[in-house]
């Protein structure tokens, strides 16, 4: 099962990842935590990799690609994989098909979460409100100007992304706003039909 999850951050990507890794047995690819593997390890991107962020410089696009390429190349991913934070841009989407087409391999389904901003925003509000009254600080993701900000952000990468797929009949969306066991039905009905679509295609 090789899976790309989409949608905004509070979306509840991190949740129903987990819940497919157990079920699939297959790891969550986070490009942050991939990055500090390689550089840990020590590998040849992952050296690249330090010395442009010790310069306080961005990771480009193909250093992320090249991680992205070893990664999934490891035991565990051998079954598949969800990748979670990638692409971003529809050129890491481009790169991310060039690599899985050299290694003879195909993505099961791209599936987008899809929420209501306004109703995101709200329950950020209200838990940065009850921290208020419980006299807590804020935390840094519940700051509500923050949080819309990286909406916004997510909006203007992201969504051009979306359309990449939807355009190659890739994409299924799912209703992020339902509850989390709804939200994991529908998450497996589209996979179902994405396998159905697929091996109807070969």
């Amino acid at each position: 099962m090789r899976l790309v999850l989409l949608g905004p951050p509070g979306a509840g990507k991190g949740t129903q990842s987990a819940r497919l890794q157990d079920k699939y047995k297959i790891p969550q690819l986070s490009t942050g935590d991939m990055l500090r593997a390689a550089v840990k390890a020590g590998t040849p991107i992952g050296l690249k990799a330090k010395a442009i962020m010790d310069a306080g410089g961005l990771v480009p696009d193909e250093t992320v690609v090249g991680i992205i390429a070893e990664r999934i190349d490891e035991p565990d991913a051998k079954g598949g994989f969800i990748l979670d934070g990638f692409p971003r841009t529809v050129k890491q989407a481009e790169a991310l098909a060039a690599i899985l087409h050299a290694k003879h391999m195909d993505l099961d389904a791209v599936i987008e979460l899809v929420v209501d901003d306004g109703a995101l925003l709200a329950r950020i509000e209200k838990r940065a409100q009850e921290s208020i009254a419980r006299g807590e600080a804020v935390r840094a993701d519940d700051n509500p100007e923050a949080f819309k900000k990286r909406l916004e952000s997510h909006h203007a990468q992201t969504a051009p992304v979306s359309a990449f797929y939807a355009s190659k009949g890739a994409l299924k969306a799912v209703d992020g706003m339902a509850p989390i066991n709804d939200v994991s039905v529908a998450i497996e009905r589209a996979l179902h039909e994405g396998a159905r679509v697929a091996s109807a295609t070969r």
